[in-house]
């Protein structure tokens, strides 16, 4: 059985997080792991006042240092339970019949990478719990995610809906292709209603558009694509909108245009501000 892996920290996203994930586990038959990271900045290590105290008083405040630093890790390690526990609740009600849960002290990245072999694709909310939500920040562990990762990342929307329209921001490359091909291949998307947008200058990308609006009639779907002028991230944003998408598709940039991309504008906007869930292919 196929794994979806699917990152948590028990934050506002959690469960749309969880309906996202038994969506995907419902469409392609596959069990969920879910990961609970305890990073290094959740844990407090006690400071060393002894320069400025005196021995024996600079010797029972650390006393008391290590123990408080050692109830907080007591804490994070109680509270990471419970949202694991409350996580495999949620998503064994949401009827997902294969639910794994893990604990890992250390970077959500380096969790990920450990257990993403032979995972499907991993689930993670566009914000986390130390997100800043009024000014709209996207959780600093999704762009190391997305930047990491070399399977499919789903980032799930503030609210799960049922996904019955997707679109495809294509522009043509290697990782868009991917995309094109995944929604042709997999089982994910089939039955819903597909379309393509192409950003682009008349004629640019327009052979490969066709191409890929080909493919996808291929694997059954009615495909409307449309080639568009202006600035991607408004343009592609303003289509979601307009078109009542319920699921945005992109390909997610190679090695060579990641930090431009993802640390960059077109991509960043693009998640901040669509108010729906984004598959992103690398």
């Amino acid at each position: 059985m196929s794994t979806i892996l699917v990152c948590t920290d028990g934050s506002q996203y959690a469960a749309s997080i969880f309906q996202h994930a038994a969506w995907v586990a419902e469409k392609s038959g596959a069990g969920v792991h879910v990961l609970h990271v305890i990073e290094r900045e959740e844990t407090h290590k006690p400071a060393d006042l002894t320069g400025s105290l005196g021995f024996d008083a600079g010797s029972e405040l650390m006393e008391e240092l290590v123990k408080l630093d050692e109830a907080h890790s007591r804490v994070a390690r109680l509270r990471g339970k419970a949202v694991l526990e409350d996580a495999a609740r949620q998503l064994k009600s949401a009827g997902v019949a294969e639910v794994k849960t893990t604990q890992r002290h250390g970077s959500v990245v380096e969790t990920v990478e450990e257990f993403e072999t032979g995972a499907e694709l991993v689930v993670i909310g566009k914000r986390g719990e130390h997100a800043d939500f009024s000014k709209g920040h996207l959780g600093s562990n999704l762009e190391r995610v997305v930047r990491s990762a070399k399977i499919p990342v789903l980032v799930a929307s503030r609210a799960f809906r049922p996904i019955q329209k997707f679109l495809v921001a294509f522009d043509g490359g290697p990782s868009a292709l991917k995309a094109i091909h995944f929604a042709a291949s997999n089982p994910l998307l089939k039955g819903a209603q597909a379309h393509l947008v192409a950003v682009g200058k008349e004629g640019s990308p327009q052979r490969e558009l066709e191409t890929a609006a080909t493919g996808l009639r291929g694997a059954g779907f009615d495909v409307q694509a449309d080639l568009l002028s202006g600035h991607a991230d408004d343009v592609i944003t303003a289509e979601v909108e307009k078109r009542q998408i319920d699921l945005l598709v992109m390909g997610a940039y190679g090695h060579s245009r990641i930090r431009r991309l993802v640390i960059g504008s077109t991509t960043t906007s693009i998640i901040r501000t669509c108010h729906v869930p984004v598959l992103l292919f690398r």
